[in-house]
Parts: C-alpha cells; sequence; structure tokens
C-alpha cells in the first residue's frame, strides 16, 4: 500500500478515536453528573466516574476498531475497564504520534500513576473487605457446615489450608452455632498465625419447597408426570387432580403473579416443570424434564420462577432479626435476591439503625442471582458503594436458573468487566470443585473453572466431606495462575516449555 495511502488509513482510525472519546466522555459524564450528588464517600468518586465512561464505552461496537489497532501494536482497547478514559488516551497518544500530527495537538500519554490508578483502587477496596494478608491475589471463602460450630480441628484445618474468609448461611442453624463458629474461627487465626474473615449471609426471599404430600403410588417425578402447587393448606387440592405429589411454597405471595404457561424450575433446575393451570387451591403442574429415570422431591429444595414477578419485600421478618446479630459479628453481609438499588437502601437503612455511623464501614456483598440483578447492576453498585465498602457475587446456581445455563458464561463476564469498572471486587460462587469437595476427586473441567475464577478477587467452596483438600488444592491453583493471569491479561511469565526447548536447541 502507498505511504500517502497509509497515512490516510491511520488519520481516518485517528479520527474514529477523537470522535469515539468525544462521545463517551458527554455521555459519560451526564451519566456521573446524575449519580455524584448521591456519593458520600469520596473515593468512590473516580470509581463511580469511571464506571460511568467504561458504560458509555460499551454502547458502542467496538470490534472493527479493535481490529485496525491490533496490526498497529497498539491497544485494542479490550483490557481498559479499569481505567476507561486513560486506555483512550494512551491509544490516541501513540497513533497522533504514528500520523505525525504537530505538537500541539498530539493527546499526551498518561502517567504510569494514572494509567493505573483503578487497579490500585480495586486492590484497595478488595483489602478493605478480605483484608491484606492473602500472599497470592485471590481470596478463598468456605461455606460453613454445621460441624464447624463443634469441630475445632476442621475449621483450624480449613484457615492452615488458605481459607481465609468463612461464609455462615443464616438461612441455616442459629444464633448458638453462628457464634459457636465465629469463636472458632477466632480460635483457629490465633493458632495458625492466620487471618480469617467473617461473611454471614441474610437468607432472602428464597422460595423453597415447605412440604410434600404423596396421595398416589408414584414416589418419582417422569417427563410428563404432574404435580400440584398448594397455594394453602397442603392437603386441600383440586378433586380432579390425577397426580400422587402436592407440595408447598414458602412463600405464596407467588400466587398473585403465577400464570398459566409460566415455567417452575425445581432443585436448581434438576426438575422442570410448566404451570397448566391454575385453581383456587393452587396451581397444576406437569413435569417438562427430569432425569431418565425420574426424581423425587425433597423438603427445602429450591423453586424459582424464572419468568414470574417475585414481589416480596428483599428483607424478611427473620432477616431482620437476624440482622440484630450480623450486624454486630459480621465483617461482611451478604445480601440475597437484590434486585435493585432500592433494595440496598433498605438494607443500609436497617444498618444504620442498628450500628450509627459505624454502619458505613459494614462491607455489603450483593449477590447477583436474578435477571433484575443482572440489568440494574450499575445502579446497585453505584447505591452501595456510595455509602460502604462494597464487593458483588456472581452466585451462578441461582443465577444460571433464572437466566439459563446458556447464557450464564455471557452474563459473568459481563459482571466481572462492570464490576471492574468500578473498582468493586467480584466473589466467583456456586459449584467450584463441586466434585472434589463431595468425593475428593476434581473432574477436569472443574479444575479449569476453579483456575478461571482467579480473575476474581474471591472464590467461594461450598461445603462437604472434602472441603480441606478442596482448599489446598484451590490455593495451589489460583497461585499457580495469579503468576500468568490478571484479570483478562495474560502475566507473560517465562514459560518452562519455551526455556526449554530454546535451551535443547542451543545445546545442539
Amino acid at each position: 500500500m502507498p505511504a500517502k495511502q497509509k497515512q490516510q488509513n491511520f488519520m481516518k482510525l485517528y479520527n474514529s478515536l477523537f470522535t469515539l472519546r468525544t462521545v463517551v466522555l458527554q455521555q459519560g459524564l451526564a451519566l456521573f453528573d446524575q449519580w455524584y450528588p448521591d456519593i458520600r464517600r469520596s473515593m468512590f468518586v473516580y470509581s463511580c466516574r469511571n464506571l460511568a465512561f467504561y458504560l458509555a464505552l460499551r454502547c458502542h461496537d467496538l470490534r472493527k476498531l479493535q481490529k485496525a489497532l491490533l496490526p498497529l501494536g497498539l491497544s485494542s482497547l479490550g483490557r481498559g475497564e479499569a481505567r476507561a478514559i486513560a486506555n483512550l488516551d494512551a491509544a490516541m497518544a501513540s497513533l497522533g504520534r504514528i500520523c505525525n500530527l504537530p505538537e500541539k495537538d498530539l493527546v499526551a500519554y498518561p502517567s504510569p500513576k494514572a494509567f493505573f490508578y483503578g487497579n490500585n483502587l480495586l486492590l484497595h477496596n478488595t483489602n478493605q473487605i478480605f483484608g491484606t494478608h492473602q500472599p497470592y491475589r485471590t481470596h478463598i471463602m468456605v461455606t460453613l457446615p454445621t460441624e464447624a460450630a463443634t469441630d475445632y480441628n476442621l475449621v483450624k484445618n480449613l484457615v492452615d489450608a488458605g481459607m481465609d474468609c468463612a461464609r455462615i448461611n443464616c438461612a441455616h442453624d442459629n444464633r448458638l452455632y453462628w457464634n459457636r463458629m465465629i469463636s472458632l474461627v477466632r480460635k483457629a487465626e490465633k493458632a495458625t498465625g492466620k487471618y480469617c474473615k467473617i461473611y454471614m449471609d441474610i437468607a432472602g426471599p428464597k422460595a423453597r419447597i415447605t412440604s410434600i404430600l404423596t396421595t398416589g403410588a408414584e414416589v418419582r417425578l417422569m417427563k410428563g408426570s404432574q404435580l400440584f402447587l398448594a397455594q394453602g393448606d397442603i392437603s386441600k387440592y383440586p378433586k380432579l387432580y390425577k397426580g400422587s405429589q402436592v407440595i408447598a411454597c414458602s412463600i405464596p405471595d407467588i400466587f398473585k403473579h403465577l400464570k398459566v404457561g409460566a415455567p417452575v424450575l425445581i432443585d436448581d433446575g434438576k426438575i422442570r416443570a410448566q404451570v397448566t393451570s391454575i385453581t383456587k387451591e393452587g396451581a397444576c403442574l406437569k413435569i417438562t424434564f427430569a432425569r431418565e429415570l425420574g426424581a423425587r422431591l425433597k423438603n427445602e429444595r429450591s423453586l424459582n420462577f424464572p419468568e414470574t414477578t417475585l414481589d416480596v419485600p428483599p428483607l424478611s421478618v427473620k432477616d431482620l432479626k437476624d440482622l440484630d446479630f450480623i450486624a454486630t459479628h459480621a465483617d461482611a453481609i451478604g445480601y440475597s435476591f437484590v434486585k435493585n438499588a432500592e433494595d440496598i437502601r433498605l438494607l443500609q437503612k436497617e444498618l444504620k439503625k442498628r450500628c450509627g455511623a459505624k454502619a458505613s464501614q459494614v462491607a455489603l456483598i450483593a449477590k447477583i442471582e436474578t435477571k433484575e440483578a443482572v440489568v440494574n447492576l450499575p445502579e446497585i453498585i453505584v447505591q452501595a458503594a456510595s455509602f460502604q465498602p462494597f464487593g458483588v457475587m456472581i452466585a451462578r446456581g441461582d443465577l444460571a436458573v433464572e437466566v439459563g445455563y446458556k447464557r450464564l458464561s455471557e452474563l459473568q463476564e459481563e459482571i466481572l468487566w462492570i464490576c471492574e469498572a468500578a473498582h468493586i471486587p467480584v466473589i466467583w460462587a456456586t459449584q467450584v470443585l463441586e466434585k472434589m469437595v463431595k468425593t475428593g476427586v476434581p473432574s477436569r473441567a472443574e479444575i479449569t473453572d476453579a483456575a478461571m475464577g482467579e480473575r476474581a478477587e474471591c472464590v467461594m467452596l461450598n461445603k462437604g466431606p472434602y472441603i480441606v483438600e478442596a482448599v489446598a488444592a484451590l490455593a495451589e491453583i489460583l497461585k499457580a495462575m495469579g503468576q500468568h493471569q490478571y484479570k483478562k491479561a495474560p502475566q507473560l511469565k517465562a514459560l518452562h516449555i519455551a526455556m526449554q526447548t530454546v535451551e535443547k536447541t542451543m545445546q545442539k
């Protein structure tokens, strides 16, 4: 290609970047101006502004620009979440010099301090929640089983293996057990010389099976079977109902919005059904999916209504009672089934009642597990992080059930990007090393999944008989991956394969 044509193409690319930057600044500042009056934490101002710029940037299809920038050895704009404008400026600064623009028209390069300021803020925010003691970047959270209230050796071994955040799920056990768990964690800290934060989950409005009535001989649900979801008394169901099982739901208000044709998912989607009719006693369901040999129902298994609005308060009476204990014992509070900024405001109001001015020091973690929460994520972040240390948990179990498994991988990427743009730490949760936790032997796929978890600031493991071994394995995986990757950017550590190959060649 002639030199003149190349120069014209360079200028065309530069003008495209210039136009993009102008629009991003305009749209981003307009968004930031709406959020700014409510920010109470000065250190979140920069993060909030960067989030606004990043959202404005991601309103555009950048793929053609990325492809054009790569052959020039410039940033493809694909790793600029923590520094949206600085990333654009760096690309424009180099491209302007390639275009031989006059000195007065050149964009200045961002200073290294300014360029990496967002990354440093993310690290600071992570340390506020999880502490500064982790030798590698990603922290490990473990859901404590009931026996952690009495088995000191289990707790000590978990802390020693690498658990630096103990999760207490307040949907289970009670204050007596929670208090004992916390005491044993503190005792294990002193014995091991390692630190471990206490994270407590508010149960939230999760729909579950509260009781099961078997009315016939069939105990397994097959594809095509009928199931009745009772609205009130489980013994009252239509005379015309021919199925053999009736279940009751922990949230009867769902019937105010349930419609014929709506899907109902049971036990995290292991059983799928559809509403075929609604009566005064409840709803008749037809099973659309179950295991080939059928599936058994059990109490306390989850119920999900992905296409039905669950219009219930985010904090139940039980949650508010539990919060009296949680607010004074937890280092971080997990907020289940958050849908929007108003839900955050409600919890912040309740925390202020219990903690006064110290409420702003309590770390809050929003569990993203519904469609609404994904759509409203920026507003949730701004409302929470404007007042207190804040993080996000990608609760992949309920989220997958709500949005569909096919969309989960896409959405977890989007959540990671948006949180990084706001310099908000992320917890990668649900089914991490699940097979290893249960059987002691991991699958190949879950090892890869655990390694991908390094892109978050914390990875959560659930309880099981081999949890100590799984924590130790995860710690090794995260430590190794931390040397090769930061978020989605490769860390180009010298590769053993490369060194060995070159060494063999030089010896010939």
